[in-house]
């Protein structure tokens, strides 16, 4: 592996690590009541920030944007840390961590099948190798989770993660030529501040702003969600794409499902089974072949 593919490697690790904490700490501030948006409101604001200021130093520095531009990045922020994480907050109002993000993981085949069949990119044996001994894994996995609660909640909840990982291919998608263009950071930064504004017109149409009184702990999550589960693993991911390409840098990324599936039992007490670690050893399978040449 050259130097390139490795670093680009690491910091999709890297996000992995970030974003597999996020639906930890949403399932720890949910039981003091906070709801969805607000929680995600929360997360955005304590986000902002570090994207302004990166976004504003980035755009005085970079070549003036046109209105196409602009317009990919309006709806590509509200596809990605808008759309596709509100979904995902909701869906974790029915279903455990360790299931969501097994269920998310479905966006890797998701953002390589976009590649293929609209941007001309080429599809490899390693890759679909990779994505069968992956998307197997996460099969094992889900058998496990079904028979654990209630199937009304878990098929709602699958559900909206479901159309939370479609938003996110598509973000990723999209986000590969912009990163090109705009370079990682000033992506990274004008998609969440898109994607921010989005958050905030959402809450302000059905909330008052007294809802962002919480409890200490419900802030104490948010900041927590805010710096590591967002801020570092946004710009991991949008300098490992600009390294490695989406489709690439999505089945890296497939290492998140064991992180969470661990955090979980650890932090939520989830139950883990001889499924679930079987599953998981095929996801490592997938993430070894995929790394090599």
């Amino acid at each position: 592996m050259d130097t390139a593919r490795a670093t680009g490697a690491g910091l999709a690790l890297l996000a992995a690590f970030g974003f597999s904490l996020k639906a930890v700490f949403i399932k720890l501030a949910y039981p003091y009541g906070v709801d969805a948006v607000t929680l995600l409101a929360l997360r955005m604001l304590f986000a902002l920030p570090v994207f302004l200021w990166v976004g504003l130093a980035r755009q005085r520095a970079g070549s003036a944007l046109s209105r196409g531009d602009w317009g990919r990045l309006v709806v590509l922020g509200c596809l990605g840390y808008y759309g596709a994480s509100l979904l995902d907050f909701w869906g974790l109002q029915y279903i455990s961590a360790g299931l969501e993000r097994l269920i998310l993981f479905t966006y890797p085949t998701l953002t390589i099948l976009i590649g293929v069949l609209f941007q001309g990119k080429p599809f490899s044996w390693r890759e679909g190798a990779a994505m069968a001994l992956c998307y197997t894994g996460i099969g094992f996995a889900f058998v496990h989770d079904l028979g654990l609660a209630d199937a009304r909640d878990v098929w709602l909840g699958g559900s909206l993660v479901f159309a939370s990982s479609v938003a996110y291919a598509i973000y990723l998608a999209g986000s590969a030529p912009m990163i090109a263009r705009l370079g990682a950071l000033r992506f990274s930064a004008l998609a969440m501040l898109v994607s921010t504004a989005a958050t905030l017109i959402h809450f302000a149409a059905v909330q008052p702003w007294s809802a962002f009184s919480q409890p200490l702990p419900v802030y104490g999550w948010s900041l927590a969600m805010a710096a590591f589960a967002t801020v570092v693993p946004v710009f991991a991911l949008a300098a490992a794409i600009r390294q490695l390409g989406a489709g690439r840098t999505s089945l890296y990324g497939m290492v998140g499902p064991l992180l969470t599936i661990g955090f979980g039992w650890w932090l939520l007490d989830e139950a883990i089974s001889p499924a679930q670690l079987a599953g998981a050893g095929l996801v490592v399978l997938g993430i070894v072949l995929v790394s090599r040449r």
